[in-house]
């Protein structure tokens, strides 16, 4: 599933027409609608026939009864970055996470690390850096630290297509992890 996207888990069947409880993982909840596809972890291809978002029930085409949507339960939902970039809209200075991982972090020129994952914590989201081997080896420092995901204090500039984002204050953090 590494080209896929994880965006939901499907719950437990409600109701006898086949509608299931689901506890979407994910900022774009309006990717959620009619005759989108997804794919579970089970390989299967699911096509939206119905998504209550006040509810949060979700139908798919062909599993019109309690019997057959059970066994759904359990599977999480994922799309490809595709899907996702032609179905969710961001705002300036937003990004989707997928394009953030594998960035390449940059400080006055020297190179920090790269974006390995991003963690969401109640106030901030966090960059989490491998740091560039040769820091660890030459100055001992952490093979890996966070960074948090805020523009004004830390973030200079972002290059999706480059794959580069460029930072202040940032050496001060890793030096102290």
């Amino acid at each position: 599933m590494n080209n896929k996207i994880y965006v939901a888990k499907l719950g437990k069947a409600v109701g006898l027409k086949g509608h299931l409880r689901l506890f979407i993982d994910s900022d774009f909840p309006e990717q959620f609608k009619k005759n989108t596809i997804f794919t579970t972890n089970r390989k299967l291809q699911l096509k939206v026939q119905e998504y209550n978002s006040s509810r949060e029930l979700i139908k798919f085409e062909g599993y019109d009864d309690v019997d057959i949507a059970k066994k759904l339960t359990n599977q999480e939902l994922y799309v490809t970055a595709e899907q996702t970039k032609e179905s969710c809209k961001l705002e300036k200075d937003e990004y989707f996470w997928f394009d953030i991982i594998d960035c390449k972090i940059i400080e006055a020129d020297k190179t920090l690390g790269i974006v390995k994952d991003i963690h969401r914590f109640p106030l901030d989201d966090y960059l989490e850096i491998a740091t560039d081997k040769n820091l660890v080896e030459e100055l001992k420092l952490s093979k890996t630290f966070l960074i948090p995901y805020n523009v004004e204090h830390y973030i200079i500039d972002v290059n999706i297509d480059k794959k580069v984002i460029e930072t202040k204050n940032c050496f001060e953090i890793l030096e102290n992890s």
